[in-house]
């Protein structure tokens, strides 16, 4: 039977309800010789994120997946620390980041290095934390995959085929991706189990019904940062789900989260935008419950579930 693979243990369809598929609880996108980089103190991270866990359970969510790779200061310790002291739980990835956030030791590691790494995380532990990751998180450039980026892509493709694990993508061009699932479905991956991650940044609707009809997910995950562009968010998933692809839709926010370089981790931003304010919106645009359901609670879980 699948199960989410999270900090508080494999879970059910059965155990869960919404789910938020693109989340932070910690980043740090400087550069990582920069001193303090994805430096924190534990208590400080879980003082200032753990109260926006609890608000977000109170707004009907009932877990989380963070996209945290490696290269943006990925401190999975601090992430089992926060869902342990709010009893909420998270998912968390295994993977990379894009180029220039490509650590040293990624870059010079041969394609099989690199899966036997995502391999150990999926099956294992994530830095001795006791949990493993839940799934691969990815990005690529905006004008095209490099060398590097096409061989962590395909190690771990090699990795999710072992594993039944998704791999999902920051990427802002849709004809990235179009050369993403190339590679992946070269390496024997399915576009079935891939996320395409800021689906929303890609500013030509057809290649958003193009990813999807080919099978990937699409993500529209910065709802809530900017109030004003809610009408446009709508809209797409309007067109997406006359479409009838609904099925390969998810709704999040890309929201938290603490950030070593600010004083005091800075000012999170509440998980509670999707429940509180913008499905209410969308019901009434016509969507009836049975496809909030699918968008927000049986979609994240076919995603991610193992």
């Amino acid at each position: 039977m699948p199960r989410l693979l999270t900090t508080l243990g494999a879970l059910s369809q059965d155990d869960l309800g919404m789910i938020l598929p693109h989340e932070h609880i910690f980043v740090d996108r400087r550069q990582p010789d920069v001193p303090g980089f994805a430096r924190a103190h534990t208590e400080n991270v879980v003082a200032l994120m753990a109260p926006e866990l609890e608000k977000a359970r109170a707004a009907g969510v009932t877990a989380i997946v963070v996209c945290t790779p490696i290269g943006v200061g990925r401190r999975a310790d601090f992430v089992v620390a926060t869902s342990q002291a709010a009893d909420f739980p998270i998912v968390m990835p295994t993977g990379i980041y894009r180029e220039p956030w490509v650590p040293e030791w990624a870059r010079a590691a041969g394609e099989a290095k690199l899966r036997d790494w995502m391999l150990a995380e999926l099956t294992g532990e994530i830095a001795d934390t006791g949990v493993p990751a839940g799934w691969i998180k990815l990005s690529a450039g905006d004008d095209g995959i490099t060398p590097v980026e096409a061989k962590i892509l395909r190690a771990a493709a090699r990795a999710a085929a072992q594993t039944h694990a998704t791999i999902g993508s920051h990427t802002i061009r849709g004809c990235v991706v179009r050369d993403q699932l190339d590679i992946l479905e070269e390496a024997g991956y399915t576009p079935l189990r891939f996320i395409w991650i800021h689906t929303q940044a890609e500013p030509d609707f057809a290649l958003h019904l193009e990813m999807a009809r080919r099978g990937c997910w699409i993500e529209y995950d910065g709802i809530g940062w900017d109030p004003a562009e809610d009408a446009v968010y709508l809209a797409r998933i309007l067109r997406v789900l006359d479409a009838g692809l609904g099925h390969r839709l998810m709704l999040s926010m890309d929201r938290g989260w603490y950030d070593p370089a600010k004083p005091g981790g800075g000012t999170p931003a509440p998980f509670t935008y999707l429940s509180e304010i913008f499905l209410p919106k969308l019901r009434a645009a016509g969507v009836d419950d049975v496809t909030i359901r699918l968008l927000t609670h049986e979609n994240p879980f076919r995603a991610f579930a193992r």
